[in-house]
């Protein structure tokens, strides 16, 4: 099912419960594009809200960083002028000292979108939502935007000594820095809403991403050369400002982590069918997607990356434990 198809459908479903006296309505941002797959997992998750509540709650959604990029989104949750947001996972260790969060992204860890949705709704998962309690907010769940690739604007990326030099956009976080240095890339941090212009300009040659952002983002007309390494998934956490949740009635909090809980497999399901449709969706606007020849080699590099953050919190070594029993 496509994109508009999907907010069709969860347009249709939330228009019965708009006749229902309404007497809580949030404001729930995220810093993608209103097309992209975080709006959609907002929007299922608007839809449960909506359906366990009978309508008493009411979740408006906020994409094209309306209300701020990731960093914004976190100050304002803890501060309390913002509701709710869907904060991709690399911000949090940082903004918030939370370095938990990171063993979400270990190079090569998770195997498919069905593992990950797996271990993130089992005890581990809430484990890393409770966490958030300490810094005044309230965790829901987990929305993904896709499993992670590289987009270049120049040649091919073959090999992994393709990515020798080349200027790649990453989230300045320690660790994608040490997993881009490992394979011989120059990392830049740079803005996600500065990637397009970066990519036009030639102020970078790359950027790891997602296919599902390359199309909300049209970075396709930018950079036409994708290679699939798989090398992480991007999950949003989904949250609520604390005082905020704290404040409804306990049938109603219970209903938000209900819906919250409700929409991870039911996402990361969408998310994974999605990869597909979206790669054919760019090879039509003339984008080459490659393989990498030696995927093992690039596994290989990173693994002493995945080994020094395992030792980092226990939660991390909790999340790779729960990873390994899945399989």
């Amino acid at each position: 099912m496509g994109f508009k198809k999907i907010v069709l459908a969860a347009s249709l479903a939330l228009a019965p419960a708009a006749a229902v006296a309404q007497e809580h309505t949030f404001k729930f941002g995220h810093a993608a594009s209103s097309s992209h797959l975080f709006q959609t997992g907002l929007e299922m998750f608007a839809e449960s809200v909506a359906e366990r509540t009978g309508g008493r709650v009411e979740i408006e959604i906020y994409g094209d960083r309306q209300l701020g990029d990731d960093g914004q989104l976190l100050e304002g949750l803890q501060l309390g002028t913002i509701d709710g947001a869907l904060v991709s996972v690399p911000t949090i260790p940082l903004a918030l000292d939370a370095p938990a969060f990171d063993a979400l992204q270990l190079p090569f860890l998770v195997s498919s979108y069905e593992q990950m949705a797996t271990v993130l709704a089992s005890d581990v998962g809430q484990q890393f939502l409770d966490s958030l309690d300490t810094h005044q907010i309230k965790g829901l769940g987990y929305i993904e935007a896709g499993l992670r690739h590289f987009l270049t604007r120049g040649d091919r990326v073959v090999s992994v000594s393709d990515f020798s030099g080349l200027q790649t956009r990453i989230v300045p976080t320690p660790l994608h820095r040490a997993i881009w240095e490992a394979v011989g890339a120059s990392p830049v941090g740079l803005a996600y809403g500065e990637v397009y212009s970066a990519l036009e300009t030639g102020t970078i040659d790359a950027v790891e991403i997602n296919l599902s952002s390359i199309q909300a983002e049209s970075l396709y007309q930018s950079a036409s050369n994708v290679t699939l390494t798989g090398h992480y998934f991007w999950p949003g956490v989904l949250m609520m400002a604390g005082a905020r949740f704290d404040a409804l009635p306990e049938d109603l909090q219970m209903a938000m982590v209900e819906a919250g809980h409700e929409v991870i497999e039911a996402h990361y399901a969408l998310a994974a069918a999605q990869e597909e449709e979206t790669a054919a969706f760019l090879t039509d606007n003339g984008v080459v997607i490659s393989e990498l020849d030696d995927l093992a080699d690039m596994r290989a590099r990173t693994q002493p990356v995945l080994d020094s953050w395992a030792e980092r919190d226990p939660l991390i070594g909790a999340f790779i434990d729960a990873v390994a029993e899945s399989d």
